[in-house]
Order: structure tokens, then C-alpha cells, then sequence
């Protein structure tokens, strides 16, 4: 896995079903249209439904380049957006996150469940253990995702984690926020100094 990319792709973790509450909805609307107007593209899970789709929708309406990277099996829960962009079909969950990553140069999570909690939290993990540097970003649509640095807190006051490590996700309120921050975001000097390219004598 790479530590960093050419490409000029934002990965976007996001709910796979619209929210009752329409800001949630047109919120991933505005992350779409500041994604292709700072000359990004997007890959993301390449659902057609909820969040996930409304993304999509709206980068390409925007003229920006979509790759949507899902699995089979998913493409009858999510359904497929396949008239949208590049979609690339997947056996497996472990394969469409390893390429997600592999053409991401940086990461914005919109509210979500429980997959889009796991893809968020597992990709900063692996900025915490090096295996990226990319800019891992929070849209914190309704302090939705305010409990969750919360949490981060406590683990920090907990010993479970160094501080530095909690700045490794940066919350923003706004999609033009989430957007402007890939350019001024700075890896968090408390991470592992690992390389994944070579094999250590056991």
C-alpha cells in the first residue's frame, strides 16, 4: 500500500441511505460540487442510493471525474452507479478499501452507520501505523460526528491513545471547509514510524 498518490481523487466515506433530515442530504450535495470545483475527483463505494449516490451525482453534474469501486455483492443493497464515471466491480470488501486508498489522495467522511464509521476509523488507523500520510477529514454535518472526538478524548485521558494521534482526523463543519482543509493538512508527528515495504527479521 502506498504512502501517498499522484492522483488528484478524494475518497468520500458516506451513508448508502438518504437521511430524514434533508441538511444531511444536501450537504453531501455541497461536498460533490466543492470537490469538483477545487479541480478534485471522486472515488467512493459506487452506490447509487443515499448519500453515497447524491455525491456521485453531483461531481459528475459538476464535470468532475467519479470512480465508483464496489463489490458484487453489494450492488444489489447499494445499487450500482455505473452510468456514472468509472466503476470498477470488486470480490470483496478488503479489495474495494485497499483500492480506495490506492487512488485517494485524501479522505472525507459525510454522517453515516456503521460501514462508514469502520472505513473511517480503519483508514485512520492506518495513518496512525503509516501505511498513508493522506489527509483524513470529518464533515461534522449537526455536530453529527461530535461524540466521536468526544470519544477520542477520552481515550487520550484514558492512556489508550497520544494526543497528537487524535489530530490525525480534522473536523470541519462545512464541505467547503472539509474541501480546503486537504491542502493545509499536515500528517501528526505521534505516528509510527513504520515501513510497510520491507520485511523485518523475525
Amino acid at each position: 500500500m502506498s504512502t501517498s498518490t499522484s492522483s488528484n481523487l478524494v475518497c468520500v466515506f458516506c451513508a448508502s441511505h438518504d437521511s430524514i433530515d434533508s441538511s444531511y442530504n444536501e450537504a453531501a450535495e455541497a461536498l460533490g460540487r466543492e470537490i469538483a470545483k477545487a479541480g478534485y475527483g471522486l472515488v467512493y463505494g459506487g452506490g447509487g442510493r443515499g448519500l453515497m449516490g447524491r455525491v456521485a451525482r453531483s461531481v459528475h453534474a459538476s464535470d468532475g471525474d467519479v470512480l465508483g469501486i464496489i463489490p458484487h455483492t453489494l450492488t444489489t443493497v447499494e445499487g450500482c452507479n455505473d452510468k456514472i464515471g468509472r466503476t470498477i466491480l470488486v470480490d470483496s470488501m478488503h479489495e474495494r478499501k485497499s483500492l480506495m486508498n490506492d487512488n485517494a489522495m485524501a479522505f472525507i467522511a459525510l454522517p453515516g452507520g456503521l460501514g462508514t464509521m469502520e472505513e473511517l476509523l480503519e483508514i485512520s488507523t492506518w495513518s496512525m501505523l503509516s501505511i498513508h500520510t493522506k489527509p483524513v477529514i470529518i464533515v461534522n454535518t449537526n455536530g453529527y460526528y461530535s461524540a466521536l472526538g468526544d470519544l477520542l478524548d477520552k481515550a487520550v485521558e484514558a492512556g489508550f491513545m497520544k494526543a497528537a494521534n487524535k489530530d490525525i482526523i480534522k473536523f470541519c463543519d462545512t464541505p467547503a471547509e472539509a474541501v480546503a482543509a486537504i491542502k493545509k493538512y499536515n500528517p501528526q508527528p505521534a505516528r509510527f514510524d513504520l515501513s510497510w515495504s520491507t520485511k523485518t527479521p523475525m
